[in-house]
């Protein structure tokens, strides 16, 4: 049975790719210190509650557990506290990504799945995105997320048996069909939630960000991903770096986005509640249209999304909010 260590795995998208490890029968270690992730959403393996800060912790978990392979999630990943704190998101989303690579180096570890963002583009010169598109990022989390690649590439240069997959998410969104686990941070910024946390009268109304970009409506278009595709794509990774797959990077979305105005009347749809939205100023370092380039990893993985559907991803985060 092989054995991966994740961290980050009690997280919104770290759990739900332990849910997936575990379905198809894989050991699975969590490791995660819990700031914003939840005990109860590790549904498979088991959980060391620890910090990445804490090499020694790391270390112990590590030697413990001899994985064959390690999967990188725990990171800071809000946008504009980025732009108040910077120094918390490069000590979290870079330093601790470099405390993690030592203690593999030291154990012989050479198999490194890393969570990346499509925030390390900034504002992209074309439209769709593709991987040989320049790093420009515009805030900390961008360049965070971008300096840790950085030293990946680095590191796959100097040691030939190092690999890694570095996965370029886009808007990931939607929760578990059976409703199990789904995202629960305690200050979501993310529209489809947003929107869904509206609607259950959790917030008055919701904030539509600019309304006179170059788009069909005024508002911004995004490339959303069902959580469970992006699990996918994770498990497609793993396998073939140890499968003997060279270091690679990959974006992850549908490879077509829709605006918001279309979220907000897809989701009015599936709750079947007309709630209040307030139209308000762009936000400072949005992209106008961001969508994925997704060719590559169908190309090179054999990854096929199947829940590309904007009314099922909303579906499934309905169904979790109205449990919690």
């Amino acid at each position: 049975m092989r054995k991966i260590f994740v961290t980050g795995g009690a997280g919104y998208i770290g759990s739900h790719i332990v849910k997936a490890l575990g379905e198809k029968g894989y050991d699975v270690l969590t490791y995660d210190n819990l700031s914003s992730g939840n005990e109860w959403a590790v549904l498979y393996g088991k959980l060391f509650i620890g910090d990445l800060a804490d090499k020694d912790a790391v270390r112990k978990a590590i030697q413990d557990f001899k994985p064959d392979a390690v999967m990188h999630f725990a990171a800071s990943i809000v946008v504009p506290e980025s732009v108040k704190k910077p120094l918390k998101y490069y000590r979290n989303n870079t330093v601790n990504t470099l405390n993690l690579l030592d203690i593999m180096e030291e154990e012989g570890l050479s198999k490194f799945i890393f969570s990346s963002t499509a925030a390390v583009y900034g504002i992209p010169e074309s439209i769709p995105v593709n991987e040989d598109m320049l790093m420009n990022p515009i805030n900390p989390y961008g360049t965070s997320k971008m300096m840790a690649e950085c030293i990946l590439e680095d590191l796959s240069s100097a040691y030939d048996d190092f690999r890694y997959v570095s996965l370029r998410y886009f808007n990931v969104a939607g929760a578990d069909y059976q409703g199990r686990i789904g995202q629960a941070y305690r200050e979501s910024t993310h529209l489809i939630t947003r929107a869904l946390k509206t609607a259950k009268g959790e917030f008055e109304k919701l904030q539509i960000f600019g309304t006179d970009y170059t788009t069909p409506d005024g508002t911004c278009i995004r490339d959303y991903i069902h959580v469970d595709d992006l699990a996918d794509a994770h498990l497609s990774a793993v396998e073939y770096l140890i499968q003997g797959g060279k270091s690679d990077i990959f974006n992850c979305g549908y490879g077509h986005g829709y605006s918001v105005r279309e979220v907000v009347e897809t989701a009015r749809k599936v709750t079947g509640i007309d709630f209040q939205t307030e139209e308000t100023g762009r936000r400072e370092g949005d992209p106008v249209v961001l969508i994925a380039d997704s060719s590559k990893i169908k190309r090179v993985l054999k990854w096929q999304p199947r829940y590309d559907d904007l009314e099922y991803i909303i579906k499934t985060a309905w169904e979790w909010e109205k449990k919690r």
